[in-house]
């Protein structure tokens, strides 16, 4: 079976996981992040637990300060999103990327609303709404991020570009050969808008938001859906495949547009919960739950091999393997023990996420712990710090319960591997150390 599925399906994922696509939407969502981090501490910082703490930061004006940080970050995640996978599949084709994710840009911003209507019935125009640029938009963002840059790419490679002599400077040169292909697909988004606007009185955005973005957030947010998405990543890196490469080049879009979803609830002034239509499975919900310690959640095995492991091999790696665990960094683990392709430890590699996945969204389903807002903690933050950071002490103690079923979850199997180990390790005959000189 392991030979079959490494001639026949292994090929498959690899070639999916290195295409173009794939390869943008994953580094061009991670340019998000760096803002997305900066603003969660803003965020953090805007709605401190302490409520004396917040009344001295509204007394003071500095809240809406935090606040306007915050708006400037988590607000404008599909615009970076629709420039950064531009900008990554351009590059990936060789082909000058800055124009092609400003052409993006403008692509995603023609096919946006860009008018409000008031309370009293006054329609507001011309107008950025931030309600687009955010979660509601990020499905649109990926799109547009997918779309535009072959468009632009294969102009630019057919030569189909306003030529420059020889000495004008490459900034000029760059942008006067992006002209053609720029005014081809801006004049196609008009086209689109005006159908959209004329036709059916809605944008292109909105139409993707209500035919395909609000399915699959229902539809990762369903417990099935969920539990596919934690089994997906550990199956796969069992057979050698960065499991996390692939579900994150896939989710991670929904999962963002789900936190922003969150986060808008709560600037609405309403409470985030299920009723009001929060999510439960969000970006958090995954990296700081799922993934912690990495993937496979292996801490328990490392605990193991570090306090309690007989043979040499094992306490070595649980040496090795302690410190990065905590944060977030296993693959010494996976690929020392060894748990890739070792059927030993399949079952609670692959299992562990799934009961953790459970585990979680009975915790967030049931109201014993919090949904998750926009803040988002780094991978790398340790558990129960991140926890506590990320929504409190009930999600740091609902990590540490995450964590101490890791460890009983392993145990029975690791202890037989350390046994198997052992007695290798004593069969194995001793080397003459004089030889090696």
């Amino acid at each position: 079976m392991k030979e079959k599925f490494n001639e026949k399906v292994i090929p498959v994922i690899l070639k999916f996981i290195n295409t173009k696509a794939i390869q943008s939407i994953k580094n061009g969502m991670v340019t998000s992040m760096s803002p997305l981090i900066i603003g969660s501490i803003f965020l953090i910082l805007s709605n401190f637990p302490v409520k004396a703490v917040v009344d001295v930061l509204e007394s003071t004006g500095i809240k809406p300060v935090l606040d306007q940080v915050c708006g400037a970050t988590f607000s404008i995640s599909a615009l970076i999103a629709v420039i950064g996978i531009s900008y990554s599949y351009a590059k990936l084709e060789n082909q000058e990327p800055l124009n092609c994710g400003i052409i993006s840009l403008a692509t995603f911003l023609i096919l946006m609303p860009s008018s409000i209507t008031t309370e009293g019935g006054e329609v507001v125009s011309g107008i950025i709404n931030k309600t687009w640029t955010a979660g509601q938009g990020m499905i649109g963002a990926i799109i547009v991020g997918l779309i535009v840059p072959p468009i632009y790419c294969w102009f630019l490679k057919k030569n189909i570009r306003i030529k420059m002599p020889a000495g004008v400077p490459e900034g000029v040169t760059n942008a006067f050969s992006a002209l053609i292909p720029a005014f081809v697909i801006l004049t196609g988004a008009a086209v689109i808008h005006g159908i959209c606007s004329i036709g059916f009185d809605t944008t292109g955005i909105e139409i993707i938001y209500k035919v395909v973005q609000t399915p699959l957030q229902k539809m990762t947010d369903s417990l099935g859906g969920a539990v596919l998405m934690c089994f997906t990543g550990p199956f796969l890196w069992f057979f050698g495949v960065h499991g996390s490469t692939v579900v994150g080049g896939i989710m991670t879009g929904l999962l963002q547009a789900n936190s922003l979803a969150n986060q808008a609830i709560i600037d609405s002034g309403v409470e985030l919960t299920i009723a009001n239509g929060g999510h439960i499975v969000t970006q958090q919900f995954y990296d700081q739950f799922i993934n912690i310690t990495g993937a496979g959640i292996t801490i328990g095995l490392v605990m193991y091999m570090f306090f309690f492991a007989k043979s040499k091999q094992l306490k070595a790696l649980g040496k090795l393997g302690i410190i990065p665990a905590l944060f977030g960094i296993n693959e010494p683990i996976l690929f020392g023990a060894p748990v890739v392709m070792n059927p030993m430890l399949a079952i609670p590699f692959i299992g562990m996420p799934v009961i953790a996945c459970l585990i979680q969204y009975f915790a967030l389903y049931t109201g014993i712990c919090p949904l998750y807002g926009a803040t988002q903690i780094p991978w790398t933050c340790p558990p129960i710090i991140s926890g506590f950071l990320l929504a409190g002490w009930k999600s740091a103690l609902l990590q540490l319960v995450i964590l101490c079923v890791s460890f009983f979850v392993y145990l029975p199997f690791i202890k037989k591997v350390d046994k198997m180990n052992l007695v290798q390790e004593k069969n194995q005959p001793v080397e003459d150390e004089d030889e090696d000189w």
